[in-house]
């Protein structure tokens, strides 16, 4: 028997956009990251059949944000696919599920973070319903819980959260809001 070594996250290819999320290169994802060149995301905020947010933390061998939490799954969006693919792959792939609905688009933004604000991707926000039993990802997740609105609210200031996922959820309160 022969065991495959899993590919490396750092070398997978992404699309380079500009400001207007016009693709204008590629590049492999871990330059992309040293280098700050902005790419595409998605963030899919989960919800389970009692309408609680699938709240996570992330593993320490994470490129970014390691071992922090994160109201949402989601990840970088591959060369040449579409927001909408990349938020089902990913979906799946983090909840570890297969036949999950089509996540919903609720809008986009583009992040600029970092110190230096050299961490910068065209950011889609997305929600989809989960009424499936979820296993998600070792490689990415170190723990997972399902939450209720109020709870998630209640641990914002407690909790180190991923600062992308932080400022989605944000605009995602005051779209609500609208």
């Amino acid at each position: 028997m022969t065991s495959q070594t899993p590919p490396d996250p750092a070398q997978e290819i992404l699309d380079i956009v500009d400001e207007h999320d016009r693709v204008v290169g590629r590049s492999p994802r871990g330059e992309a990251y040293a280098r700050g060149l902005r790419h595409r995301c998605v963030f899919i905020l989960a919800r389970d059949a009692e309408d609680r947010i699938f709240v996570h933390r992330r593993t320490p061998t994470k490129l970014v944000f390691p071992s922090q939490y994160d109201m949402f799954v989601g990840g970088v969006v591959g060369a040449g696919e579409t927001y909408d693919d990349a938020a089902l792959r990913e979906a799946e792939e983090e909840l570890g599920v297969s036949g999950l609905p089509r996540p919903v688009p609720l809008f986009k933004f583009l992040y600029e973070g970092g110190a230096d604000g050299r961490q910068t991707w065209w950011s889609a926000v997305y929600e989809v319903r989960c009424t499936l039993p979820v296993n998600p990802q070792v490689e990415e997740v170190a723990w997972h819980d399902f939450l209720p609105d109020a709870e998630v609210e209640r641990r914002l200031e407690s909790w180190e959260w991923v600062p992308d996922g932080l400022e989605a959820y944000r605009r995602l309160r005051v779209h609500r809001a609208r």
